[in-house]
């Protein structure tokens, strides 16, 4: 039997708050992370805007995690 995947608010904030603890773990701060507010029918999440340091400290840890 399948069941239906509960959406809405609460599945961006709880997505928000696996990623952000993902991301502490390897060392990664995204300042802006948060669930998009504006259309939370949606379930998108906001990943915000970073320095380049930043940018580049996590393609290097999506790198190292996909090989």
């Amino acid at each position: 039997m399948t069941t239906a995947q509960k959406s809405g608010p609460t599945e961006a904030l709880q997505a928000v708050e696996v990623l952000r603890g993902a991301l502490t773990a390897a060392g990664v701060v995204l300042p802006s992370l948060g669930a998009d507010t504006a259309s939370p029918a949606l379930n998108l999440i906001n990943l915000g805007r970073v320095r380049a340091d930043v940018a580049l400290r996590l393609a290097d840890v999506l790198r190292r995690g996909c090989s």
